[in-house]
């Protein structure tokens, strides 16, 4: 039976989840709800959408199983928690909220009733991310031993967050998804410049120790007059790297690196540092991707979601773990770029055992 879904919201990100609910064949669109009618009805166009301009009377219909929630972030907490009180499942755009408490009451209700929530982070569904997660937990690359991104360009400085607020949660929502475990930071150590006088950080560097020795490194910046959008993962067995600015070869594996053979190494520290260690240069391969709208998978994996029982992908663990992340670099940048501690946890199993 097809499910039938609401958009709530018509402005920027709105128009794009109306179009892929529409194209989608296990969504029906019933309404998109928005205060300005005609924005709603612009959005809708020609096709038999209702029309909704109060939230009440739209959560009032006994013909929707899920909302999409696409407004400003300060209103996705009290719009999230009326839907999900209605008995709706409920996607969000990102960020799931504007507090990290916010986003842990909207996990505890879903879970209370027995709905999906589920937290738009978009690139987590794009082809590439999705290979670079297979690839990972394939244990293709071994164990994870580094990861770097960068994601800067000549950007819109916003009125109301910083750069790490505004980019960096494409990073760390995309860290989340792949590794193993999820994005589990021991800490985090964030440090921003201002060199504008804009009255926030414009430049910004996350760096953040992972379980087991690893450590992830994000740099993000509205400054920049070239745009880089790149990550590197690097393995014990192998290193992948994203290009998602090159068409031609988004993604490439290289069968390259440093091989420490402990067995060789001596007491004499005169001759440590050569002891034991050489490098891997191997071949390089890049795989070949499907072109599919990442919204499409996003829309696709809400219903599977919904009809399987269980948590989407991008779950609200997942949104809430990003922004465990986010208001730790906030701290830290207050307090000098110290490494603070992030406290994520999974809120449904520790409370579970309580």
């Amino acid at each position: 039976m097809t499910l039938r879904a609401a958009v709530i919201g018509a402005g920027y990100w709105g128009p794009n989840l109306v179009r892929n609910f529409r194209g989608s064949a296990e969504w029906e669109l019933a309404a998109v709800c928005d205060l300005d009618e005609s924005r709603a009805r612009k959005v809708v166009g020609d096709a038999r959408v209702d029309i909704e301009t109060d939230v009440r009377r739209l959560l009032a219909r006994d013909d929707i199983d899920a909302v999409a929630i696409a407004t400003p972030a300060n209103t996705h907490h009290r719009l999230a928690l009326a839907a999900l009180e209605s008995g709706r499942h409920v996607l969000v755009e990102k960020p799931l909220a504007a507090s990290s408490g916010e986003a842990r009451e909207m996990v505890r209700l879903a879970a209370d009733r027995d709905l999906v929530l589920m937290c738009d982070h978009t690139y987590c569904y794009t082809p590439v991310v999705q290979r670079i997660r297979d690839i990972v937990q394939s244990g293709e690359l071994g164990e994870v031993l580094f990861v770097d991104s960068v994601r800067i360009n000549l950007g819109l400085v916003q009125p109301d967050v910083d750069v790490l607020w505004d980019l960096a949660p494409h990073d760390l929502s995309i860290l989340d998804f792949i590794l193993p475990g999820g994005l589990m930071p021991e800490g985090v150590a964030a440090h921003g410049a201002d060199p504008i006088g804009a009255g926030r950080a414009c430049i910004g560097y996350l760096t953040m120790p992972l379980p087991g020795g690893a450590m992830a490194h994000v740099h993000v910046n509205w400054l920049s007059p070239t745009k880089i959008r790149q990550m590197v993962v690097g393995g014990s067995r192998r290193t992948l790297v994203w290009d998602d600015l090159n068409p031609q070869q988004r993604l490439s594996v290289y069968d390259r690196g440093v091989d420490l053979d402990l067995s060789s190494r001596t007491e004499d520290l005169s001759d440590r540092r050569a002891a034991g260690i050489s490098y891997r240069l191997g071949d390089m391969y890049a795989p070949s991707l499907p072109e599919v709208e990442a919204l499409g998978s996003m829309v696709g994996e809400f219903a599977a979601a919904i009809r399987e029982g269980r948590p989407a992908r991008t779950d609200g663990q997942g949104g809430l773990r990003v922004l465990d992340v986010l208001e730790a670099s906030t701290r830290s940048l207050k307090d000098g770029g110290r490494m603070v501690e992030v406290g994520i946890t999974d809120l449904l199993e520790t409370e579970a055992l309580a």
